[in-house]
């Protein structure tokens, strides 16, 4: 039998080729085909370049990732739900080889995760935390005693991971951590704001429709028009207010007028009324202002008539200035009057030398007079 440096030399090989082996269960030598080698090695090494550890961990878990017995070390973790805290304890440094790669994968979120040196200096990109379905790979460099992170998954938290799957305004709220208010997003252009509280706003610019504003410190306002305004206890220093409307004005100091303004009653403020029978005949004119026409019955010289005003406008201690402004004789008549509460005595003297039958003009005007 040749020797086998004695054989011929084969260049090409193929699944039907023949090897001798020993086979110590038949006691005796034998052969075997390549085909039937691969096929042993495939079955008996299935992938000698990753070893999966398949784990389900409870909370607060600690597994050591196994001495490499492949390049890669796959912990694939399965715990039944959220885990708050679990540790992956790396292969002692002294056995692992240069080059070793550990893939870490999570079907659930653990909230604090801590991988351990074990032996190794330092872990560069580690992890803190993995989010359901997340993985991280760190590869062992020997001339470093150092683990590197190659690839991390993003690690999300669980209200962003939410707004990512639903874009909601109340997602995005969740997924926020310094947020104030609730409610719908808002965006730059032509927002519509529900009671919104805006602490020292700077504004260059804008319309605004009917604002509510709680104690402002306006400053120095140039313009505007506060025509609709409601104001309580305001304090106005030397304003100019133009031409002002309101239903009353009360004031602490002097009021002055300049230039060729008056003072008094605007047209809708008075009224007339004209006596009847004779001179003490009581009229009724409820008016802050008017003009009364007295009877032309005779008023003998140096005689007084009083008649009674009926005028609700009038309380007790006014006073009304009155004055003939036509109809008569101009200087021959003296009037006074005394208020009441709703009305006032109005006397009327002939201060002449003679008898006079004349229909006077009366104005009055009241003034609100007070003894305190």
């Amino acid at each position: 039998m040749p020797t086998i440096n004695q054989l011929p030399v084969l260049n090409v090989i193929s699944s039907g080729d023949q090897l001798p082996v020993y086979s110590p269960n038949n006691g005796d030598a034998r052969r075997t085909s390549i085909g039937s080698l691969l096929t042993f090695f495939q079955q008996s090494f299935a992938s000698p370049t990753l070893a999966v550890n398949l784990f389900v961990p409870a909370n607060g878990f600690n597994i050591t990732v196994p001495t490499p017995v492949a390049e890669q070390q796959w912990m694939l973790l399965q715990p039944a739900g959220l885990l708050a805290t679990g540790t992956i304890t790396l292969p002692l440094n002294t056995g692992v080889p240069d080059g070793t790669t550990v893939i870490i994968s999570s079907t659930q979120e653990i909230t604090s995760l801590t991988i351990a040196l074990n032996g190794a200096t330092a872990i560069y990109g580690a992890v803190t935390t993995l989010a359901a379905g997340a993985a991280t790979e760190i590869r062992y460099y020997q001339p470093t005693n150092s683990w590197y992170a190659l690839n991390t998954s993003l690690v999300l938290a669980a209200g962003i991971q939410a707004f990512l799957a639903t874009p909601s305004s109340a997602n995005l709220r969740t997924a926020m951590t310094d947020e104030t208010g609730t409610g719908l997003l808002v965006f730059a252009t032509s927002p519509t704001l529900t009671t919104p509280i805006i602490t020292n706003p700077t504004v260059s610019t804008g319309t605004f429709t009917s604002p509510a504003l709680v104690t402002p410190a306006l400053g120095t306002v140039a313009s505007g028009v506060i025509s609709a305004c409601t104001s309580t206890s305001m304090v106005m220093v030397t304003p100019v207010i133009g031409a002002a409307t309101g239903t009353s004005l009360s004031t602490t100091g002097n009021q002055v007028i300049t230039g060729t303004g008056k003072q008094g009653y605007a047209t809708g403020a008075g009224g007339v009324v004209t006596q009847l029978t004779s001179k003490a005949t009581a009229v009724t004119l409820s008016k802050s202002t008017g003009q009364i026409t007295l009877d032309a019955a005779a008023l003998a010289a140096s005689t007084t008539v009083s008649f009674t005003l009926t005028n609700t406008v009038i309380e007790a201690g006014d006073i009304l200035v009155m004055n003939h402004i036509s109809g008569g004789t101009a200087g021959s008549y003296l009037l006074n009057a005394q208020s009441a509460a709703g009305s006032a005595s109005i006397n009327v003297r002939n201060i002449s030398l003679g008898s006079l039958s004349e229909a006077i003009v009366i104005a009055f005007a009241v003034i609100k007079a007070v003894s305190a």
